[in-house]
């Protein structure tokens, strides 16, 4: 049985500048969302623990190629790419039948795992899409996945409690951010998942239509506005005063 793990090629956060309150993007590097890192976690923890084949999936331009390194480093065993220069920018609506469409190619498919959004536009919606697509039942908000035979017993975080299901396989899951500790890659897992096999598919392969009209328009990403009080500290004593007023500590 394979579980194939979607994850998605996003700008690095960390590497992102603010100015006149507005993102400066040329230059950020890309990398896997922080959300789906958790969700492939789990992936590979379930492939150490029984007799797995762990596949990724993604969609978008020719650095993706590059960007799923990460993926097959910590141990994914082969990666389907759908590469095309129009997904560079594609809307959670058009991006989720390509992957449903890749995800047909792939053999005995028994677990689909979903980070619950993406580190950028954070829709939440393409799991949910490709499980429609697909006629898989979802399981959603999931924290902890666990496999027996073809069952999967899995662990919903609720805002009151948690809540265990059991469900039969092939099923889509999408995985909370924060859930466990993403590994990080050693310099030599890196240089060998180079050599890990990827197969690469072309929009002609799936039979999807990709329009370049655009359904949800980005209106404006602003930072939130900062007004420092520019307070000139020249003591311990005076720091402390200023804090007090400010309500930050007390007497």
């Amino acid at each position: 049985m394979n579980i194939v793990v979607a994850v998605k090629q996003v700008p690095d956060i960390q590497q992102i500048r603010i100015r006149n309150r507005e993102p400066v993007m040329p230059g950020v590097p890309l990398t896997i969302g922080k959300i789906d890192k958790n969700a492939l976690e789990i992936g590979v923890q379930l492939k150490e623990a029984g007799d797995c084949g762990l596949i990724v999936v993604s969609a978008g331009n020719e650095e993706v190629e590059e960007t799923i390194k990460e993926a097959l480093a910590v141990g994914a065993d082969k990666a389907y790419l759908v590469i095309d220069d129009r997904l560079a920018d594609i809307e959670s609506a058009k991006i989720a039948p390509l992957l449903a469409a890749a995800i047909k190619k792939i053999d005995d498919v028994g677990l689909l795992l979903f980070g619950e959004g993406s580190s950028d536009n954070y829709s939440g919606q393409v799991s949910s899409r490709v499980a429609e697509i697909l006629g898989l039942p979802q399981v959603g908000y999931a924290s902890q996945v666990s496999l027996e035979g073809q069952t999967a017993s899995i662990t919903r975080q609720l805002e009151d409690g948690e809540e265990v299901l059991e469900v039969q396989l092939p099923v889509v899951v999408s995985i909370l951010g924060d859930v466990n500790e993403p590994r990080i890659p050693s310099v030599t897992q890196i240089l060998k998942a180079g050599r890990k096999p990827k197969a690469v598919l072309e929009l002609s392969d799936l039979d999807v239509e990709v329009s370049g009209v655009k359904t949800v328009v980005t209106l404006s990403a602003l930072a939130p506005e900062t007004n420092r009080k520019r307070v000139s500290i020249n003591s311990v004593g005076e720091l402390v005063s200023a804090l007090q007023a400010e309500g930050f500590i007390r007497r």
